[in-house]
């Protein structure tokens, strides 16, 4: 069973800290005292009787409701961790088939309730959150719809049941010899229908494309109708209508089953790493590799802060010793990039080489396999750390951005400068560092973390992240970022989503609510204010 105030599963082993680790942050924080959590029974003994009787499909028990309260958001991690949690689903229900979605539908629209469409309950930006008020609020989890539907092998097409995870997906296409390839942070827990609804991203996506890319089609509950989005290489036959689910967090219907592109299990893969002077050198590198369309499957750059981070949280003490006393030709500024390296033996080879050229041309240091293929094992461990930090006092949040090369840079330190600025304001010291992944033709996403001291008072620690988040996304839109290049809306970034699509954009989304949901029964409150 997953934590129901943190990530990963109630009976998985903390992330430990080395101790060169706690002395480090000891040095930048100083001492810290960190407050209990609440307990399970504490949270429990909150959650209120629900506002409407069960339904068949519905089950009120008080524990279901509590773990489908809330996500993995910074806030979202201050109310579970306080037990301060300021509403709850009034019941949970688990369809297992189109038709109990259609009766949980039919069911809201009678009584008058709210339905939220829930997936693997990683969203970090309120899209599963219940918004108080007095109509009663139902939770739809769809994990038991999570069936291998349909392998067409010869069109390189799979169909699945939406609440399938990205562990569950690969076990059945790689017994098969194929993979999908969308693997976002959250692949462990998180879901297909979750990746559509919020058009999810994964670190090799320059190699296997987004999830839009990955999208063919697939079958969607509305209020008024079932929505069938067949599935065509190419279409020219008007608007494509699978642009109006991705997204939509839940608030046009309810996805219950999704056809994706596969491609086969490549022969070889591996990933590599280069040490730059600064993130200059290495911004420049990872630039050219792209558009010189060097086939690579994904790039990762860090800055110095996280490159620092990287090999000191890991334990490479051999490495943090060869980096310090210059062992790379490298000083204080180093920065590292991660590629990969995916297909036959002939083109991941011609790939290597030309990464590595590209990156020696730029005053890179190339490590052929260590480093890279440690990142690969380790590149789902890092939500893990927000656990360890917690339970150590400090808070962990991450954001991103995306932006055209000619303004990445800029806005990458503004982001980090705003966000610096607002713990002078505060009064606390905050850790900030970042990379560049997700890389295209024209541009990159940007992607910052920043860890502070959590207070004593959890309603002070929420109000130093809504300082530092209102910092920091006033920066990316000044700078023309997009508020959100991979982890969707919610609530978090519905003021600034006006800012991107304009009054005539809003508008749009606004008529294309009402006509898929004219009662508003879906997940209220996430996209846009209405």
């Amino acid at each position: 069973m997953k934590k129901w105030n943190g990530w990963g599963l109630e009976d998985a082993p903390p992330t430990p800290l080395a101790h060169e680790v706690i002395q480090i942050l000891n040095t930048i924080f100083g001492e810290l005292h960190p407050s209990p959590d609440a307990t399970l029974r504490q949270a429990l003994a909150r959650v209120p009787s629900p506002k409407i009787d069960n339904h068949l499909l519905v089950t009120t028990d008080p524990e279901d409701r509590l773990r489908h309260a809330r996500g993995q958001s910074l806030p979202d991690w201050v109310a579970l961790r306080s037990g301060r949690i300021n509403a709850f689903p009034d019941g949970v229900a688990y369809p297992s088939s189109d038709e109990e979605v259609k009766s949980l539908l039919s069911y809201a629209s009678k009584v008058g309730a709210r339905l939220i469409p829930y997936g693997g309950g990683t969203s970090v930006l309120g899209q599963i959150n219940v918004i108080p008020g007095d109509q009663p609020v139902f939770t739809v989890d769809l994990r038991c719809i999570n069936q291998l539907l349909d392998f067409d092998e010869t069109s390189l097409l799979a169909s699945y049941g939406a609440g399938i995870t990205g562990p569950q997906i690969e076990a059945s296409l790689n017994v098969r010899g194929y993979t999908m390839g969308h693997f976002p942070q959250s692949f462990e827990y998180s879901t297909l229908g979750g990746w559509i609804a919020t058009r999810s991203v994964g670190t090799q996506c320059y190699r296997y494309g987004r999830i839009e890319d990955l999208f063919g089609g697939g079958h969607i509950e509305t209020p008024i109708g079932q929505l069938d989005i067949p599935i065509f290489p190419a279409s020219s036959a008007g608007p494509d209508l699978r642009e109006l689910i991705l997204g939509s967090e839940g608030r046009l219907g309810i996805i219950t089953r999704a056809t994706v592109r596969v491609s086969p299990l490549p022969q070889r893969e591996s990933f590599h790493a280069a040490f730059f002077p600064t993130i200059g050198h290495g911004f420049a590198a990872m630039r050219e590799i792209i558009q010189a369309r060097v086939p690579v499957s994904m790039v990762r750059l860090s800055d110095s802060q996280e490159t620092e981070n990287s090999l000191v949280f890991t334990g490479r003490k051999l490495l943090i010793s060869a980096a310090h006393k210059g062992i790379f030709g490298i000083g204080s500024e180093r920065c590292l990039m991660i590629f990969g390296v995916t297909g036959d033996s002939k083109s991941t080879r011609l790939a290597y080489r030309q990464a590595s050229a590209i990156s020696r041309a730029h005053g890179g240091f190339v490590v052929r396999h260590f480093i890279g293929n440690e990142w690969h094992k380790s590149r789902f461990k890092s939500p893990y750390l927000r656990n360890t930090l917690w339970d150590v006092g400090l808070a962990l949040d991450t954001l991103e951005t995306a932006l055209p090369f000619s303004k990445a840079m800029a806005a990458f330190e503004g982001i980090k400068d705003a966000i610096r600025s607002t713990g002078r304001d505060i009064g606390e010291v905050i850790l900030v560092f970042g990379h560049f992944s997700h890389v295209y033709m024209d541009g990159t996403n940007l992607y910052i973390t920043y860890i502070y001291r959590r207070s004593q008072d959890p309603d002070e620690t929420l109000e130093n992240w809504k300082k530092m988040k209102s910092a920091a996304s006033e920066v990316i839109l000044k700078r023309g970022g997009t508020i959100s290049h991979q982890h969707g809306v919610g609530t978090d970034h519905l003021q600034y989503l006006p800012a991107e699509k304009g009054p005539v954009g809003m508008q749009a989304l606004s008529s294309m609510l009402k006509t898929f949901d004219p009662q508003g029964l879906l997940n209220p409150g996430k996209l846009i204010d209405n």
